[in-house]
C-alpha cells in the first residue's frame, strides 16, 4: 500500500497544552517532516484547530492517539495524499 505523504485533520483541543507546544509534539512524531496548525475558531474552552501533516509516512492512528492524550478530539479527515509524492489540489472543469 502506498505510504500517506499528506493528512489534514480537524481537530477539537482544550486551551491547555498551548497551540506552539501541541504542534511541537505533534512534529515530533516518527514518519512526520513537519505540521502546520491553524486556529480556525476559539471559544471559551476549546479551540478548533486545522492540522496539516507531511512526511514520509503518516501514521493516521498514531496522530489520532496522540491528540487524544494531549487532550484532543480528530472531528475529522478533510484530505489525504499517498504514494510517492504529494499532488496539488488543483481546479478542474468541474470546479
Amino acid at each position: 500500500m502506498a505510504p500517506v505523504r499528506r493528512l489534514v485533520v480537524d481537530v477539537l483541543k482544550p486551551h491547555e497544552p498551548p497551540l506552539v507546544e501541541f504542534t511541537e509534539q505533534l512534529s515530533d512524531l516518527e514518519g512526520i517532516d513537519g505540521v502546520t496548525s491553524s486556529l480556525v475558531e476559539l471559544d471559551k474552552e476549546v479551540q478548533n484547530v486545522k492540522l496539516t501533516f507531511e512526511g514520509e509516512s503518516v501514521d493516521h492512528d498514531t496522530i489520532q492517539a496522540t491528540v487524544e492524550t494531549l487532550g484532543g478530539t480528530v472531528h475529522s479527515v478533510d484530505e489525504v495524499s499517498c504514494g510517492t509524492r504529494v499532488v496539488e489540489d488543483r481546479k478542474t472543469p468541474q470546479d
